[in-house]
């Protein structure tokens, strides 16, 4: 029998459950008794640690100056006051690039949707410098990637070539390309897809009639409507193992909005989303108290959505990063098992059938002329099973030689 998600919180350290309840405070709520309790004794390294690694020092540096506990030293404060300012002077620059991206997309006829950033945070929570973002990631038609990317290569970005395709396979297993500007020093991820395959989402031209306008800026500058932003963030942060704090906290901002909750479920089953959906929910209220209304019950009735609640505590307590490589190797096997445990029965039979498609890596094992490709097809298994051949006999010569 699994924990109940109170129970785990019970066990978080001293730290990040005070750091939780400052995320659940409302702005002009007051320090409760549970947060004299929890200011006793605090590891004030460890705290700030936890805030900049789940990207809400933000939010707590606001949080600190309004109130002034007592007991927080004002080192802590100071801290938090200059990373409140770096991040500060980090949105405005990515405020300007993304002026710029919508201005020479809308130009070169290119229809553009910004996902997060500047726009998500103005909008979510009413000032750029409450939310932390280290890139701009902008959604265009398939079609459009080509003449995207020629754009950004003429305004200086370089593309990182980290991703091999074979048969092009990169339009569906892939959901989008990395560009770095190097003098910037800023990073745009161009999306052809909101999530990685095998997922379900609406399409494009559906997307982009329910956009909305930024009111960030005067230029016209798009971005996903409520609902489908709320689908886009719950898919993201359920497939992240919601290891950043700042993705539930988006999700508690977002619930206080007024989104049409009479289609939201629908959308979301849909898109096979209804489990992720509710899975953020109970999060997002167990951990900092974002409301549970009677219009979320739809969302909120699935076991399953407890379930995978439950099982991304464990990022959460591990204070887990998955962007930082080497990533251990239980927390590696630990996520394989849970995006596998995301994905409803239909998708996981189309990931299990997409093994049988030729990888990369079949062609580093058996060079083939490009027109002979189709070839990969047929030859997969045995490849398969002469790669994992090979990888046995390098591990039985290793014993041997220990």
């Amino acid at each position: 029998m699994k924990k109940e998600v109170e129970e785990l919180v019970e066990e978080f350290s001293q730290e990040l459950r005070l750091l939780l309840a400052f995320l659940e405070m409302e702005e002009e709520a007051e320090l409760t008794f549970e947060h004299w309790e929890l200011l006793q004794e605090v590891n004030w390294h460890e705290f700030i640690e936890l805030a900049r690694h789940h990207r809400v020092f933000p939010t707590i540096s606001q949080r600190l100056q309004n109130r002034k506990p007592p007991y927080v030293p004002q080192f802590v404060t100071s801290l938090f006051q200059r990373d409140y300012y770096r991040n500060t002077l980090s949105m405005l620059a990515l405020s300007g690039e993304m002026e710029q991206l919508a201005t020479i997309f809308s130009i070169g006829g290119i229809k553009a949707l910004f996902l997060k950033g500047p726009v998500i945070a103005a909008d979510l929570y009413g000032d750029v410098s409450l939310r932390t973002s280290c890139d701009l990631d902008v959604l265009v038609e398939l079609d459009q990637v080509e003449a995207a990317q020629k754009l950004l290569l003429e305004r200086g970005y370089e593309k990182d070539e980290y991703i091999e395709t074979i048969l092009n396979d990169w339009t569906w297993r892939h959901h989008h390309y990395v560009y770095h500007h190097p003098q910037k020093e800023i990073k745009v991820e161009v999306h052809w897809r909101l999530n990685p395959f095998p997922s379900r989402e609406p399409k494009f031209e559906e997307l982009w009639e329910r956009r909305r306008q930024s009111a960030l800026i005067n230029r016209p500058i798009y971005y996903l409507g409520g609902e489908d932003l709320f689908l886009f963030l719950v898919s993201h942060g359920a497939r992240h193992g919601w290891a950043r704090l700042r993705w539930l906290l988006d999700i508690k901002q977002l619930s206080n909005q007024k989104l049409d909750w009479t289609v939201l479920p629908a959308l979301l089953h849909k898109c096979q989303l209804a489990a992720v959906g509710g899975q953020a929910l109970w999060l997002a209220s167990r951990l900092i108290g974002a409301p549970l209304r009677e219009e979320m019950k739809p969302l909120l009735q699935s076991r399953r959505a407890e379930w995978l609640a439950e099982d991304a505590l464990f990022y959460i307590r591990r204070k887990v990063n998955l962007h930082s490589p080497p990533v251990p190797r239980d927390v590696e096997s630990y996520h394989k098992k849970y995006l596998f445990a995301l994905m409803p029965l239909g998708q996981r039979l189309k990931f299990v059938a997409s093994m049988l498609y030729p990888y990369p890596e079949d062609a580093r094992t058996l060079p083939l002329p490009k027109r002979l490709h189709f070839l990969y097809f047929p030859l997969r298994p045995f490849l398969l099973v002469w790669r994992r051949m090979k990888r046995l006999s390098r591990w039985s010569g290793s014993q041997m030689s220990k």
